[in-house]
């Protein structure tokens, strides 16, 4: 018998959702079983799967110790570099400028090195983040961006900053700005173009189209010239979803590539430049909450920009397609 007192960060979970990340090689149905013939007891009373866990709650469980994994003295998040570029940071929350060429989580080919993987460790060498005090939580980033696009990428301290900025982003209450450099001169300065969008898994590519089809996701994306200079253009974009891919493929879908753009682009164009990674960035964050943002209602209405975007001074400079 072993006992498992709920704390702050787990609090507010069903039983069955803390369960699965505290014991993952534990079957789901073996789990079930356990909560149903009594294994396993909430407050020494009988639970259910949806029971809400409350900070101070003892969770008794009559299970076998394989399940118990033990916790290593060493991670593998320490093996990450802890250079990390902290746009914002406060006990909650933190907003980093991630560079192009650094993925946000651990993939196949890259096991240690990553953005979360960096965050984790900064905050375990402050102090604020041991995992051996942690029963499902570690800290964890709310959004995404593509590995070779930089921007900012939020990072959530802890479960209730996670919880209120997953719906905040769900019911589209965070405003996030992009910069790009598309080749070509727009006809119109200013335009809300409106399509379809369907995934390739095995191409890790996406297609646009301007009617639906089976699988399509309608896709909008608001955008502005800011400046034009030598065949190019200097764009903001506004999201109004957020699909795999979708400003690089939207818009060389009416024949405006973003530079160095390798899947969606023109290579001959990129090669006379050299770009390494498409010139796309996630530049501006606005928190414009319309309910109660909790213990993050400090942040609403406030605005951060990322310092510098590496291709700006470039587009200023460019004569190459004259």
């Amino acid at each position: 018998m072993r006992q498992i007192e709920i704390t702050k960060n787990d609090s507010g979970q069903r039983l069955d959702k803390f369960l699965t990340k505290r014991f993952k090689n534990m079957p789901q149905s073996l789990m079930y079983k356990y909560i149903r013939t009594k294994y396993i007891k909430l407050n020494g009373k009988k639970c259910e799967i949806s029971s809400r866990l409350n900070e101070g709650d003892i969770l008794t469980l009559y299970i076998k110790d394989e399940f118990f994994d033990e916790q290593p003295d060493e991670y593998d998040f320490l093996k990450a570099p802890v250079k990390i570029d902290i746009i914002y940071e406060d006990e909650n929350i933190m907003l980093l400028n991630k560079k192009p060429g650094l993925i946000v989580h651990p993939d196949e080919n890259y096991h240690f090195d990553s953005l979360i993987a960096r965050v984790q460790h900064y905050l375990y060498d402050k102090g604020e983040y041991e995992p051996k005090k942690e029963n499902s939580f570690a800290p964890a980033l709310v959004n995404r961006i593509d590995r070779n696009t930089g921007g900012i990428v939020i990072a959530a301290k802890n479960a209730e900053t996670l919880r209120i900025m997953n719906q905040k982003v769900k019911d589209r209450e965070l405003e996030k700005l992009y910069l790009c450099i598309a080749v070509g001169i727009f006809e119109k300065k200013s335009d809300l173009l409106t399509g379809y969008l369907e995934k390739n898994e095995k191409q890790n590519r996406v297609y646009i189209s301007k009617k639906p089809t089976e699988n399509s996701k309608t896709i909008k994306t608001k955008y502005r010239v800011l400046s034009e200079k030598n065949g190019l253009s200097l764009l903001e974009v506004d999201l109004l979803t957020g699909r795999t891919h979708q400003i690089r493929a939207h818009l060389a879908s009416i024949g405006h590539p973003l530079l160095g753009d390798g899947k969606y682009g023109k290579n001959e164009i990129n090669r006379k430049m050299g770009y390494k990674w498409q010139a796309l960035y996630s530049y501006k964050l606005s928190f414009n909450f319309t309910t109660d943002g909790g213990i993050l209602e400090y942040l609403n209405g406030r605005t951060f920009t990322a310092p510098e975007v590496w291709f700006t001074d470039y587009f200023e400079k460019s004569d190459y397609l004259k």
